[in-house]
């Protein structure tokens, strides 16, 4: 069965300009507000830049036969337990008969200091893989879980 990517050309295009203009948006309210963040921090706090990237994944999830699974993006369902931290806090979570099947993070990187802010989330996202999968094998989801679960982290 061939994957589905749910027209993904024009949906990631539709992504980018949310992404940018949720940023600029996040960027002008804290400049009304008075209480403005310093540089390009301002246009991130807002917490909605991926919303568009989310919507993608979502669809593609829904188009490629996990219409009945349960899909988390409410924040009080996204925490799943870790190994060497005690908690983490994801994007989306996607279960299906009472598994895990998929932790979503997407992260965006913006800024003169490419290299060193690619590092970083290069690093952050292998730490994040391997504390979820360490977890998983030492059963902190529960005995008898039998697929390990697949970490999906995208970096805009």
């Amino acid at each position: 069965m061939a994957l589905d990517l749910v027209n993904y050309e024009q949906k990631a295009r539709d992504a980018v300009k949310a992404f940018w203009g949720n940023r600029a948006a996040a960027r002008q309210k804290q400049i009304e507000s008075g209480k403005a963040d310093q540089g390009e921090r301002a246009g991130v706090t807002g917490g909605k830049n991926m919303d568009g990237f989310l919507a993608l994944v979502l669809d593609i999830i829904k188009a490629n036969g996990l219409t009945h699974a349960e899909i988390h993006q409410n924040k009080a369902m996204l925490t799943l337990p870790g190994y060497f931290r005690p908690t983490k806090l994801w994007d989306l979570l996607v279960i299906y008969k009472g598994e895990l099947i998929a932790a979503i993070e997407l992260k965006s990187q913006v800024g003169p200091s490419f290299g060193n802010n690619f590092n970083n989330r290069t690093e952050e996202s292998i730490g994040t893989a391997h504390d979820l999968w360490t977890a998983f094998r030492e059963e902190a989801f529960g005995k008898g879980i039998s697929e390990q679960p697949i970490v999906f982290q995208c970096l805009k």
